[in-house]
């Protein structure tokens, strides 16, 4: 399952799961190697989906992020 977010006269932007759960570990305030230990990844691919989160939707900070998380209820 995907999260479709709708955006004006563009394209409709969808995070994968991975990336979804990534926004939402980021969002409760956990630094990069939080998630990562959680999500059993690397700080870096934690960094990777955040760049192509942001790249989707267009979001340059930490906090758009994050009150994207809640506005999507993550």
């Amino acid at each position: 399952m995907s999260l479709t977010l709708a955006t004006p006269d563009t394209e409709t932007p969808t995070l994968a799961p991975r990336e979804r759960e990534t926004l939402r570990h980021i969002a409760a305030g956990r630094t990069y190697v939080q998630t990562a230990r959680h999500m059993g990844l690397s700080k870096h691919t934690v960094d990777a989906y955040l760049r192509r989160i942001r790249a989707k939707l267009n979001i340059n900070t930490t906090a758009e992020l994050t009150r994207l998380a809640i506005s999507l209820g993550l």
